[in-house]
């Protein structure tokens, strides 16, 4: 039986969907007004995995991950720009799409925008001020009375007088306490016009925290099955998530809450201000393009090793991306499509009999445990190797399959240069990059050089054949004969 860690509770238990045979999964997404960066990708890989297993174990699943379409920094990087606010997310929405179909991350069921929920909003918002729970305060916003709700904090742990203690943020005089937070934001002179909706409360617009309130019950109904996010999202935004869904309507907002853990980059949260901010497509993304593309072209190698990065760690554990973890991270996944190279898979259906599927099966179903998910694998390409039954490593194919992994055609996997190689390491670490690397030698050049070593060993010139294979091997490029003359090859 599935068990799953809840992030309220503290505790992992059995999942118990409120409709039997079904499972809805809320998910907070991305706010559109910037490329996606590494977080993100933990985020949209680690949920992927999550909903390819509930539908794995027979559920029918409704995967809801919302986009916000309006916020201060949407409107901040329209303004700079010189665009409508339309144009800033249609772009950012379709980067966005472009990363997750270069991680293999599939499309949720629904993606709503917040902003084709702004009326479901605003009925909640006139149910929390008939509860007492909200006021119109003076400057024209309206806010959630926070001490008025007596479960605040039971998400993040964080008492009142705790979170009074630790307020970073200056007293505002039209709130009545400082951790009352916006549910709507009166519209500023200063703002451009299509930012703003008529409402009871005058011109505005919704605040950050009410419009997953909103999408979630619309789409889903309360409670929740599950609600994920990142880290970060914890505290406050998921916390006041629960105030207002709760404070409105009664119950539970969720009977499980999932959240990802923390991806450092060499061992310090990500930061623009630290200089080690990266966003997944110049991670993945082919050098030279430009921002001004909504699109870019993905390296194929790159972008399956960043997804097996996250994929065989835990996603609630911390993740470091550093240099050596990367390097590893390649060569692992290099090692499980050398198995399906070195003994090509038959075409299969999982057999769930298997030990290796058994305790893949185990694994995922101890809430989602993909570091035990990926060990069975490797077991799995160890046999096959050992074997060289194709069924084996068509067993292997098929149940990596299941975290979106080993898609690709072995030959054409390899044939992709790799910057996370501990060669390419060393090279771009040395700030001298030698112009013979496997990085810069294309396709047609090897073609021609192992054409070249084809026709030494025709003229019994096997010194000759020899020699090109070394020049190759210096380049970075392993050759491979086959039967029927056939020579493969590959980066390293």
């Amino acid at each position: 039986m599935l068990q799953i860690y809840d992030s309220l509770s503290r505790t992992k238990h059995p999942f118990t969907p409120v409709r039997a045979g079904n499972a809805g999964l809320y998910v907070c997404g991305m706010t559109v007004y910037d490329f996606c960066h590494l977080g993100h990708a933990r985020m949209l890989v680690s949920f992927d995995v999550v909903q390819r297993w509930l539908r794995q174990c027979g559920l029918a699943v409704t995967y809801v991950r919302n986009i916000t379409d309006i916020d201060d920094k949407i409107i901040r990087r329209a303004v700079e720009s010189g665009r409508r606010i339309g144009e800033v997310t249609a772009f950012f929405i379709e980067a966005m799409h472009a990363d997750e179909r270069a991680l293999g991350v599939q499309a949720p069921d629904c993606e709503p925008r917040a902003t084709e929920y702004v009326g479901e909003m605003l009925d909640i918002i006139a149910r929390l001020e008939q509860r007492g729970l909200a006021y119109h305060a003076e400057d024209g916003d309206v806010n959630f009375a926070v001490r008025e709700f007596p479960g605040y904090g039971k998400l993040s742990g964080k008492s009142l007088d705790d979170l009074r203690a630790g307020e970073r943020v200056a007293v505002v005089s039209s709130k009545r306490d400082p951790l009352d937070f916006v549910l709507w934001k009166s519209a500023k002179e200063h703002e451009p016009p299509d930012t703003r909706w008529e409402s009871p409360y005058g011109f505005g617009r919704p605040g950050w925290h009410i419009e997953c309130s909103a999408m979630s019950k619309a789409l889903l109904g309360i409670p929740l099955d599950i609600h994920g996010g990142g880290p970060d999202l914890k505290f406050p935004h998921h916390e006041n998530e629960i105030a207002q869904t709760e404070g409105a309507f009664g119950g539970t907002l969720a009977n499980t809450w999932m959240h990802c853990g923390p991806l450092m980059v060499d061992s310090d949260k990500m930061s623009k201000s630290l200089g080690n901010f990266r966003t997944i497509r110049q991670t993945i993304g082919i050098a030279g393009q430009s921002d001004e593309s909504a699109t870019y072209q993905v390296n194929p190698r790159e972008a399956e090793m960043l997804r097996f990065f996250i994929v065989r760690n835990h996603y609630r554990s911390p993740q470091n991306y550093a240099p050596d973890n990367l390097v590893d991270a390649q060569l692992s996944l290099d090692r499980l499509y050398q198995t399906l190279q070195n003994v090509p898979p038959a075409s299969a259906e999982i057999d769930w009999s298997i030990p290796a599927a058994l305790a893949l099966r185990a694994a995922m179903n101890d809430d989602f445990n993909t570091a035990g998910a990926i060990a069975a694998l490797f077991d799995l390409a160890g046999q096959a190797n050992r074997t060289r039954d194709p069924a084996l490593s068509g067993q292997l194919r098929a149940l990596a399959g299941l975290l979106g992994l080993l898609g690709q055609n072995p030959a054409a996997y390899f044939q992709s240069p790799s910057r996370y190689t501990r060669r390419a390491m060393d090279d771009a670490a040395s700030g001298n990059l030698p112009s013979g690397t496997a990085e810069q030698v294309t396709e047609q050049e090897i073609d021609q050089m192992i054409q070249k070593r084809a026709a030494a060993k025709a003229a019994r010139d096997f010194a000759g054949a020899d020699e090109v294979r070394a020049q190759l091997k210096a380049l970075g490029i392993e050759l491979e004969d086959k039967p029927g003359g056939v020579t493969q090859w590959r980066r390293h």
